[in-house]
C-alpha cells in the first residue's frame, strides 16, 4: 500500500473540505490517488443521502435570477434541515446557482432534469455534483423542491433570509437600466405586500361582492340613504382594491403613487406575478 502523507490527507482536505481522518481514509482506500479518492468520497456522501433521504426538510431559501435584456427569469426553492446551513454562504450560492442555471441555460421540466446540467457557475460539474459536495461537507439532504422559468422579460426580488421572492414579467418598453430597476422595484413590493391579484378584474368576483356586501350592510348601520349608499360603496370599494391588488396598491417605496402609476411612467405593464413563500 503506498504511504498516505500528511501532505497528501491536507492536499485532499483542502479540495474537499471533509475531515482529515475521512480524507485519510479514502486515500487509503484508493492507493493514494487523489483523483479516485474525490469520488470514492462522493460516492460514500450519495451512500450517506440515501440513508438520510426521508429526513424533513423544512428549512431552506429561494432564489432567483433575471437578465431583463435576454429576456428570461427563474425562481427556484431549495430546502435544507437547518437554519444554520440555510443561512450559510455555501447554501446560498448553490441556490442562486441553480437559479441562474435554470435561466441562463436549456431550461428544465422538473428539478430532477435541472440538477443533472452542468452549472453555470462551474461549468466543469453538473449541479448535483456540487449538491453531493455540499452535503459531504454539511451532512444535510438538500432538495430542489420547486423550480420555474418565464421566457420573457422579468424582475426579481429575493427577501435577504430567503424566506419570500418575487418574479414579475412585464411588457413595453423593457430595455435599458430604468425598466430593469422599475421591474425589480415591483418585483420587492409584490414580496413586502402580496397581491391577490394584478388588475381589479383579476380578483375572483365573489369576493368582490361579498366585500360589496359587507360594505353596503356596513352603510346602512351607519344610517346611511339608500340613494347615496351605491355611490359610497363605489369609493369604499376603491380602497378595498388599494389593499389587495397590486396595480391599486400605493407603491412601497413611494406611497404618493400607485404601482399601476410607477409602471406606467417607465412604459411597462405588469403580464404576470409569481410570488412563492418558503414551504408553500
Amino acid at each position: 500500500m503506498a504511504e498516505i502523507t500528511a501532505a497528501a490527507v491536507m492536499a485532499l482536505r483542502e479540495k474537499t473540505g471533509l475531515p482529515m481522518m475521512e480524507c485519510k481514509k479514502a486515500l487509503q482506500e484508493c492507493g493514494g490517488d487523489t483523483a479516485q479518492a474525490v469520488d470514492w468520497l462522493r460516492k460514500q456522501g450519495i451512500k450517506t443521502q440515501s440513508m438520510r433521504a426521508d429526513r424533513e426538510t423544512s428549512c431552506g431559501r429561494l432564489a432567483v435570477y433575471t437578465d431583463p435584456a435576454k429576456g428570461v427569469g427563474a425562481i427556484i426553492e431549495l430546502k435544507c434541515e437547518s437554519p444554520p446551513v440555510a443561512g450559510s454562504p455555501d447554501f446560498k450560492d448553490l441556490a442562486n446557482d441553480i437559479a441562474k442555471t435554470l435561466a441562463v441555460g436549456p431550461g428544465a421540466a422538473t428539478p430532477a432534469d435541472l440538477m443533472a446540467q452542468k452549472s453555470s457557475s462551474h461549468p466543469g460539474k453538473t449541479l448535483a455534483e456540487i449538491k453531493d459536495e455540499l452535503f459531504n461537507r454539511m451532512r444535510e439532504v438538500f432538495e430542489l423542491a420547486r423550480i420555474q422559468r418565464i421566457d420573457a422579460p422579468c424582475g426579481g426580488y429575493a427577501h435577504h433570509d430567503g424566506s419570500k421572492a418575487s418574479l414579475v414579467e412585464i411588457t413595453g418598453n423593457t430595455s435599458g437600466t430604468q425598466a430593469a430597476e422599475t421591474a425589480k422595484d415591483i418585483a420587492m413590493h409584490v414580496v413586502a405586500l402580496a397581491p391577490q391579484a394584478i388588475r381589479k378584474e383579476d380578483l375572483d368576483p365573489a369576493v368582490v361582492e361579498k366585500e360589496r356586501g359587507i360594505l353596503t350592510e356596513a352603510a346602512r348601520k351607519e344610517g346611511k340613504p339608500e340613494n347615496i349608499i351605491a355611490k359610497m360603496i363605489e369609493g369604499r370599494l376603491r380602497n378595498f382594491f388599494s389593499q389587495c391588488v397590486l396595480l391599486e396598491q400605493p407603491f412601497v417605496k413611494d406611497d404618493k403613487q400607485t404601482v399601476g402609476q410607477l409602471a406606467k411612467a417607465a412604459g411597462l405593464e405588469v403580464k404576470r406575478v409569481e410570488n412563492w413563500k418558503l414551504g408553500g
